[in-house]
């Protein structure tokens, strides 16, 4: 697929999260401070016009931040001035800034097969049933094939949400860019009950629904029944029908148009 082009304005970001804490004493608190560092990538007209930001937050205030456009670090609090003021007079670290804005147009065109990249999902609904009973306990929603690894499957009984009785795995890699999950409905299905798994994921233009009613099992035990009486009555009817086929059986002879036979 071709990279999107857009005039409008575009935007990517990536970000590391630093938690500090430390060990107290008996009585003390315990406290913790966040760093968080964001990289941002602006695009306009696709790549024409790319802008690098990379953003220094500390305890959730920005303290400075550097700007492509600027061209090197800017100070947002009095406390964040020491640290742009240091930063500015490293060359490797400036050299690093400014070399970042490559990296963003590379990015843009990966992101067709990264971030814009999107594969439907495929579902499966099916009961299943523990070793220890004859009877389904549960209902299996089979999702796979999808990307990217972010989606919702949800269960409903009669149209109303189940919570308390779902189980899901993780969501697992495939090995091939694709993701898969199991969600379980821990509950025996009741004749007359409607069974739906319902999926979202950002490759559907809507969530779509997978339904397992009880009424196609019925049919299909219907079918069963039906087919076990039919071969009962055919066994029963066999010997007769079989002995007015013998006495009244007898095979023509060909014709030989009133001559006989040399």
């Amino acid at each position: 697929r071709r990279p999107r082009v857009s005039s409008a304005p575009r935007r990517g970001a990536g970000s590391h999260v630093w938690l500090l804490g430390g060990e107290v004493g008996w009585g003390g608190t315990l406290g913790f401070f966040q760093h968080l560092a964001v990289h941002e990538c602006h695009y306009l007209n696709g790549t024409e016009q790319v802008r690098y930001l990379y953003r220094h937050i500390y305890n959730q205030q920005q303290r400075a931040h550097y700007d492509s456009d600027v061209g090197h670090y800017v100070a947002d609090t009095e406390l964040g001035k020491p640290l742009a003021d240091y930063w500015n007079s490293l060359p490797k670290e400036m050299e690093q800034r400014r070399a970042a804005v490559d990296i963003c147009r590379y990015n843009y065109f990966m992101a067709s097969f990264t971030v814009d990249r999107r594969v439907e999902p495929k579902v499966r609904v099916s009961p299943m049933q523990s070793s220890s009973l004859p009877q389904t306990d549960r209902l299996a929603c089979y999702v796979t094939g999808f990307y990217p690894a972010e989606i919702q499957v949800k269960w409903f009984k009669n149209g109303q949400e189940e919570t308390k009785h779902v189980v899901s795995t993780d969501v697992i890699q495939n090995g091939d860019w694709t993701y898969q999950v199991l969600v379980m409905l821990e509950s025996t299905p009741q004749h007359g009950d409607t069974y739906e798994c319902h999926v979202q994921h950002a490759s559907l233009k809507s969530p779509i629904t997978y339904e397992w009613a009880d009424a196609a099992r019925g049919k299909m035990l219907t079918g069963v029944g039906g087919l076990v009486l039919g071969l009962i009555f055919l066994a029963l009817g066999e010997g007769p029908k079989t002995e007015h086929s013998t006495r009244g059986a007898a095979s023509p002879e060909p014709s030989t148009g009133g001559r006989s036979p040399p």
